[in-house]
């Protein structure tokens, strides 16, 4: 089986580890990195190549919308 790649981005330090900590006890995903702004993430997102971003829309400075 494939796993899915997942890259998680929310400025919720507390929340996104706690979804990060979620996700790898799930076989089917492997977290391939992570960011807490958009614009952190636009650097990480190249390197990673997830199949799957989990972004949260309201983000201080660059927002999951933009």
């Amino acid at each position: 089986m494939r796993l899915i790649r997942l890259f998680v981005v929310d400025d919720h330090v507390l929340f996104r580890r706690g979804l990060i900590g979620l996700l790898a006890d799930m076989e089917e995903f492997e977290v391939v990195g992570e960011a807490g702004s958009g614009e952190e993430a636009l650097r990480a997102l190249a390197k990673a190549s997830p199949d799957i971003i989990l972004l949260d829309v309201n983000m201080p400075g660059l927002s999951g919308v933009e």
